[in-house]
């Protein structure tokens, strides 16, 4: 009997409590960053008619426990069904919470799976998980995630669907290469050279919108409006980007583009607070 104890894996204590608040506090974060193209900031509604950075934060208050929640079940090594249940009833409980507004819809899934894949690790490791290493766990759900079914009538999926790219589901099987081969560089330059948050949280997310088929951007303006959006971010980040003298004004006159364009790049946005998530979790 001593011999099969030993045989079995040590299992480490988890404090999920902590990952929930890391994860909010990183959707806050990237809400709380400005200027942001297109997107809602404390100052500006962005390309939004139908949300503000108040609809945000009721969003974030009903979202509080589920953090927690999928970080227990992931500590517990539950099943993928049980945590797409977690993640059903937080987008009901955002969907109450904002008057039906889809606030995080992509965040729910994404910063979800990454909370359950962080504490799962911690559980059987009992130390955090450098953050590429994070996302790479994720792909122990590939199977299920293949499986799971889609909103064909979600905006999101008719925009996949239309034009025939990969979307957040194809992401997280793959282990998030947008994350560990884009964002997390970015992010980690950033914060290596001594820039404020928000710099190094803007500089990270023209990173992404530079490259990233988003489904969002998609959504609003089409193959067109995609590639506008991609090469505002590229010609910002040639110019120096946030190390550059003058980038607030410069992604301020980006930002007024998007707007008159009705451009707003979420799924970026929400790749964004997963890379702070991921790097406010490495530190034990």
């Amino acid at each position: 009997m001593n011999a099969v104890r030993q045989a079995l894996p040590a299992v480490h204590r988890v404090d999920s409590a902590r990952l929930g608040r890391l994860a909010i506090s990183s959707l806050y974060a990237e809400l709380a960053c400005a200027p942001k193209p297109g997107l809602v900031t404390p100052f500006s509604t962005g390309s939004h008619d139908d949300m503000d950075a108040g609809t945000f934060l009721r969003s974030l208050f009903a979202l509080r426990h589920y953090y927690c929640q999928i970080a227990r079940a992931g500590a517990q090594e539950a099943s993928f069904e049980t945590l797409r249940a977690l993640g059903i009833a937080a987008e009901q409980a955002m969907l109450r919470a904002t008057g039906g507004v889809n606030t995080h819809r992509g965040a729910i899934f994404s910063l979800g799976l990454l909370v359950a894949a962080a504490a799962g690790a911690q559980a059987r490791r009992g130390t955090p998980l450098a953050a590429e290493q994070v996302c790479l766990q994720v792909t122990q759900w590939a199977g299920p995630l293949s499986q799971a079914p889609l909103d064909p009538h979600s905006p999101g999926q008719r925009a996949r669907a239309q034009h025939r790219v990969a979307g957040v589901r194809e992401q997280a099987a793959a282990g998030f290469p947008l994350l560990r081969e884009v964002a997390l560089p970015a992010l980690r330059t950033a914060r290596l050279a001594g820039v404020t948050r928000d710099a190094a949280l803007c500089h990270t997310l023209m990173h992404l919108v530079a490259v990233v088929d988003d489904l969002n951007l998609l959504h609003r303006g089409g193959a067109a409006g995609l590639a506008w959006a991609k090469a505002e971010a590229a010609a910002f980040l040639r110019d120096g980007s946030v190390f550059a003298s003058g980038w607030p004004q410069r992604l301020t006159r980006i930002d007024a583009g998007f707007v008159a364009r009705r451009l707003s790049p979420g799924g970026s946005a929400d790749l964004l607070a997963c890379a702070w998530f991921l790097l406010q979790q490495e530190d034990a």
